[in-house]
């Protein structure tokens, strides 16, 4: 499937019963509601989705069965989260096989790579396949930057075409523009840093919340990207309690007590994580339920140019 590198692409939960099986019906009633809301995209085993939990066979299953939800409406991007160049190339080709779209790729997991060896590791990857591959960029929680040199160095890589831009640093989205022109799409990964990315020029969203919020964050990309920044601002400062979620060790619980409370999903997690309790899930709980209650009325952001006659 030819793709853009462009617009919100949900980093989906991955949907588990009670007794730590996939839950197909409640994942594919979540990834029903998203290309509902008009998302672009969807990016299986990522943080969100629990990688690090599932096995190999599981991750391939979940690319077959969202490939068979989605059809042609979107593309499907799987995560590749490795620990060796090999096993890497080994996963690219297996995503390819069971129907992917694209590649989202982190840096060398455990090892803490050098620069050259980072730079190495997603060359090898990009020229064993001819799937697009955007690069996760995120040294906050991965410890390993991939710098504007780096970059530099793999735009060689024809098939390497965007990076999730999750530093935490908004000028970085200036910085690739000035030094890469439109030569990779910038997709925001920072739920709390989303709107300000795309006021700086970026192209995308990888989202969190979207996973129970999914008309809200595509209303605000299409809002902002369509010239509409006050409208878009007003949703965006409602949400940001929400997208604060987002921004903590316990995002995956978090995210999945809101897609219960929201309707499109349930709390089960994958040991060793467990679903919040006490003091720290009635905090959470006291935040979506303010979220929900004051939920605002969107315009029609399918028909952006009919939104002037209603404002």
């Amino acid at each position: 499937m030819n793709f853009q590198w462009q617009g919100v692409f949900p980093a989906v939960t991955t949907k588990f019963t009670k007794d730590d099986q996939l839950d197909w019906w409640w994942f594919e009633k979540n990834i029903e509601a998203q290309l509902d809301a008009g998302v672009d995209g969807i990016i299986l085993g990522g943080t969100l989705g629990e990688a690090s939990s599932l096995s190999d066979d599981e991750k391939y299953e979940l690319t077959r069965r969202t490939v068979s939800i989605v059809g042609s409406r979107v593309p499907v991007i799987l995560n590749i989260a490795e620990q060796s160049t090999t096993l890497a190339i080994r996963a690219a080709a297996k995503a390819k096989e069971n129907g992917a779209s694209g590649l989202m790729m982190l840096p060398p997991m455990r090892y803490k790579a050098t620069d050259q060896e980072t730079v190495e590791y997603f060359k090898a990857v990009a020229q064993s396949t001819d799937l697009p591959i955007m690069i996760y960029n995120n040294p906050v929680d991965y410890k390993i930057e991939v710098t504007m040199d780096m970059f530099e160095e793999l735009a060689s890589e024809a098939n390497i075409q965007a990076v999730k831009e999750s530093t935490r640093d908004i000028s970085n989205v200036t910085r690739m523009i000035n030094r890469f022109g439109d030569r990779y799409k910038i997709l925001s990964g920072v739920d709390t840093l989303a709107l300000e990315s795309l006021c700086m020029g970026a192209d995308g969203w990888v989202a969190g919340l979207v996973c129970a919020f999914p008309r809200e964050t595509v209303a605000i990309y299409r809002l902002q990207k369509a010239g509409y920044h006050e409208e878009a601002l007003k949703i965006y400062r409602w949400f940001l309690p929400l997208l604060e979620l987002d921004i903590n060790p316990q995002l995956v619980q978090n995210i999945k007590l809101a897609e219960t409370m929201a309707g499109l999903g349930t709390e089960e997690v994958r040991l060793p994580r467990m679903p919040l309790n006490g003091m720290e899930r009635d905090r959470v709980v006291k935040i979506i339920e303010d979220g929900l209650n004051t939920r605002p009325e969107l315009p029609d952001y399918f028909n952006i140019e009919k939104i002037m006659n209603t404002i």
